[in-house]
């Protein structure tokens, strides 16, 4: 009971969180000049930090400071290429980013699904989207066991 108190209350924050910093986001676009604000796509790094490391841990472990908090432990994303036979799934990631997790074996579906959040932040750009997509999994593809 305690612990599914504690994941309502980390998703709500989370999702608090994200509201938060999109409608500061959005006010401040709406205070800047009538030019159209350029593309600036977050690095890999910065989106993992920004909102993958609260969960997943700094080290992509799944030792994040809120992974207590779940049922079923966020995975160690350094060994994604050994659990697919030495490949990078880079499809199998994008796809989790946008859609999140589909499969009984990861448990609840207590991952967030990235794409709509991403696709908020740059004003429904399908390119923007898609290029943070890439980064943040070529970051994860960067910091794979060998």
């Amino acid at each position: 009971m305690v612990s599914r108190v504690i994941r309502v209350l980390v998703v709500s924050s989370s999702l608090l969180f994200a509201a938060t910093h999109f409608s500061a986001v959005g006010r401040a676009q709406n205070k800047k000049a009538s030019r159209p604000p350029a593309p600036n796509p977050d690095s890999g790094g910065q989106l993992y930090k920004r909102y993958c490391a609260v969960c997943h841990g700094n080290d992509l472990k799944g030792n994040g400071p809120v992974s207590p908090a779940f049922k079923n432990p966020p995975a160690d994303l350094t060994t994604l290429s050994l659990r697919h036979d030495g490949e990078f799934p880079d499809a199998y990631v994008e796809d989790i980013l946008r859609n999140g997790m589909k499969k009984t074996a990861h448990g609840s579906t207590e991952m967030p699904i990235w794409g709509p959040i991403f696709d908020s932040e740059t004003e429904t750009n399908p390119q923007l989207v898609t290029i943070r997509m890439v980064n943040l999994t070529n970051y994860i593809k960067s910091l794979q066991e060998k």
